[in-house]
C-alpha cells in the first residue's frame, strides 16, 4: 500500500484548500507562515524548508494538480521499491535541498541591490538608487535617508517567497530515471517514446536554460535543479552503501 504517496497528496490538497479558505474566513495568511521566505526576511523560519513543500499557488488549480499527478505517477513506483519510510525521507530531503538552492539563488539575485542599498545607507542618502525607484509605491527614493532605506531594503527581502512540491518532484523524477532508466516515456514535443533517463536529462537541461536565460516567470527553476541535485547525492550514497533498492 502506497501510504506515503497517498498521504502526501491528501495533505497537500488540504493545505491548498486551507490557503484559499483561511485568509478570507479568519484572516490567516498561511503563505506568510508556511511558505519559504528569504532567510533575511522578517517572516523566515527554518521549518519553512519543509512546510513550503506542501504549499501550492492558489491562483490556479494547475500548480497543485500537476505536482500531485507527478507524485502519484512516479512516487508510487519508488515507494513500492523503497518502502514508505525511505520514500518519505527521500521526498522531504529533495524538497529541503531545493529550498536551500532557492535561498542561494535569491542571495545571488539580491547581492547587487543589497550592496547598493548598504552603500546608500552608509551615506545616509538614496541619491544613488534612482534605478530602484520602481520599488517604491510612492515617494522619491533619491531623497530617502538611512532609516527609510533600511525599511525599503527589508521590504524587498520580505517580498521573496516560494511554495510547491516541484523541487521534491524533480528529485522523484531523477530517482525514477535512475532506478528505471529504460522505461519509455513521452514528451509533448517528441511524439515517440524515449527512455526515462533521457527524459530526465532533457528536463534538467530545459530547467537549466530557463533558469539562466528564461523569462522572469516566477518559477523557481534552480530550485527544481536543486531537488535533482540533492536527490542525486542521496541516490549516490545509497548506491555506495548497497541500499539503492531497499
Amino acid at each position: 500500500m502506497r501510504k506515503a504517496t497517498t498521504n502526501i497528496i491528501i495533505i497537500s490538497g488540504l493545505v491548498w484548500l486551507a490557503s484559499i479558505i483561511l485568509p478570507d474566513r479568519l484572516g490567516i495568511d498561511i503563505v506568510r507562515y508556511l511558505g519559504l521566505h528569504y532567510w533575511r526576511s522578517d517572516f523566515f523560519n527554518p521549518f519553512q524548508l519543509v512546510s513550503y513543500i506542501f504549499m501550492h499557488d492558489t491562483s490556479s488549480f494547475s500548480h497543485i494538480f500537476f505536482n500531485m499527478f507527478g507524485v502519484w505517477m512516479f512516487g508510487r513506483m519508488l515507494e513500492d521499491v523503497w518502502g514508505t519510510r525511505k520514500f518519505i525521507f527521500f521526498y522531504l530531503l529533495a524538497g529541503v535541498g531545493a529550498g536551500i538552492v532557492q535561498e542561494i539563488t535569491w542571495m545571488i539575485d539580491l547581492s547587487q541591490i543589497s550592496s547598493d542599498f548598504n552603500s546608500a545607507i552608509a551615506a545616509n542618502s538614496g541619491e544613488s538608487l534612482s534605478q530602484y525607484q520602481s520599488l517604491l509605491i510612492s515617494g522619491d527614493i533619491t531623497t530617502a535617508g538611512a532609516e527609510d532605506l533600511i525599511q525599503l531594503r527589508q521590504q524587498l527581502f520580505n517580498m521573496r517567497v516560494t511554495v510547491g512540491a516541484s523541487g521534491a518532484l524533480f528529485g522523484i523524477l531523477l530517482a525514477f530515471g535512475w532506478l528505471f532508466p529504460e522505461t519509455r516515456m513521452f514528451l509533448l514535443f517528441i511524439p515517440i517514446p524515449i527512455p526515462s533517463r533521457i527524459f530526465v536529462a532533457i528536463y534538467a537541461v530545459i530547467e537549466l536554460i530557463l533558469g539562466v536565460v528564461g523569462p522572469m516567470d516566477g518559477i523557481a527553476h534552480f530550485a527544481h535543479l536543486g531537488g535533482m541535485l540533492f536527490g542525486a547525492i542521496i541516490l549516490y550514497i545509497w548506491k555506495k552503501q548497497g541500499k539503492l533498492y531497499r
